[in-house]
């Protein structure tokens, strides 16, 4: 049996979808299939529900995802005391979050954070939604910076982690101005505006793809590009390529400046709240001092 395995499993019973696992993983659908398969082998015994969507897991399934998600806290608490041992983790803090996060709120943080980095050093590491949670369930992360929406619910323990909700942010429908200031692209009915989307595997991307799809008010759309960073959607925007939900934490600036122009109205807006998460564990003293700095927000 591989740790990958494991890892596999907690991403496919987190997303309940195989295809969205396997993005996660950095695998593609049939080598995700095969290492399930193989670790299902090793058990003895069926983890998942044949024929059921989404994924549901058997009760031997959900016995080994309890067990799963122990065994990689464990692995991550030998791997902090072998930092500890080395002496670097006193003077190390991890921060998992996304790239978009990292851009915006992390950067405004920065003024505030960095007499404490005299200390020490912030180490940032950006990933999906999912794997941020894993690594701080596994004790490779000191702190989770993510966005918050019901419908992107994490699944920690509340005996176990600690949040803190920094704010609230919102995804705003935009477009490139034109030379007069008034938007390039327009919502109109019967003619779709040209959409940039993000990719499935991305937090923004499950709130705008949900919103659109139970929204009464949503305009016609034609999608033309998908990517995965929210960075390159704001530069296409500028470019008038198309409209795109982007965080008002990013456009606003560009909006204030006259480059950008809101699309539609309030109703199309999406509002989330962006949260903090550690375990409730002792931490080192840099990042007991981080939190409170956090804390005194």
């Amino acid at each position: 049996m591989q740790v990958k395995w494991l890892e596999d499993f907690v991403a496919l019973a987190q997303t309940r979808n195989f295809s969205r696992a396997a993005e996660l993983r950095h695998v593609t659908h049939p080598a995700f299939g095969r290492r399930i398969k193989a670790l299902e082998a090793w058990a003895g015994t069926p983890l998942l529900e044949r024929g059921s969507s989404p994924v549901t897991l058997t009760a031997a399934g959900a016995s080994l995802l309890d067990n799963a998600q122990q065994m990689m806290r464990s692995l991550g608490h030998a791997h902090e005391e072998l930092l500890v041992a080395a002496g670097r983790q006193e003077n190390t803090v991890t921060l998992a979050t996304g790239r978009t996060l990292a851009r915006t709120l992390v950067a405004e943080w920065m003024g505030r954070l960095q007499p404490l980095l005299a200390q020490g050093e912030l180490r940032i590491l950006t990933r999906s939604l999912t794997e941020t949670a894993q690594l701080l369930e596994r004790g490779e992360a000191d702190f989770m910076l993510t966005y918050h929406h019901p419908l992107l619910a994490l699944r920690l323990n509340a005996r176990q982690y600690a949040y803190l909700s920094l704010g609230q942010d919102r995804l705003v429908p935009v477009t490139c101005a034109n030379a007069h200031g008034q938007g390039l692209h327009a919502f109109q009915p019967g003619t779709p505006t040209p959409y940039l989307a993000y990719a499935g595997t991305l937090a923004l991307g499950r709130l705008v793809e949900d919103h659109l799809a139970n929204n009464p008010h949503t305009p016609a759309l034609r999608r033309i590009v998908e990517c995965d960073s929210a960075d390159a959607l704001y530069e296409y925007v500028l470019k008038g390529v198309g409209a795109a939900w982007l965080p008002w934490s990013m456009a606003a600036s560009a909006v204030k400046a006259g480059r950008l122009v809101p699309v539609g109205d309030k109703r199309l807006e999406i509002g989330f709240e962006v949260r903090i998460h550690r375990a409730k564990r002792r931490l080192s003293p840099l990042a007991e001092n981080i939190w409170r700095v956090f804390e005194g927000r």
